[in-house]
């Protein structure tokens, strides 16, 4: 009884996620992944000083 329902929902599950990733394809969203990945790390200039701990620990 229950793979009644589990297998139609777990091939809609299956078909909504092929479709999203071929939404994803289609515009252009695995284009750079480089890209992004090098944006998040700041240039050598724009470094800022690392923050100092606010608490000591106890020891």
């Amino acid at each position: 009884m229950s793979l009644m329902v589990l297998i139609p929902l777990s091939l809609c599950m299956g078909a909504i996620g092929l479709g999203a990733f071929l939404w994803a394809l289609r515009h252009d969203q695995f284009d750079d992944p480089e890209g992004a990945a090098w944006r998040v790390i700041p240039a050598d200039g724009d470094r800022d000083e690392p923050a100092q701990p606010t608490a000591q620990p106890k020891e």
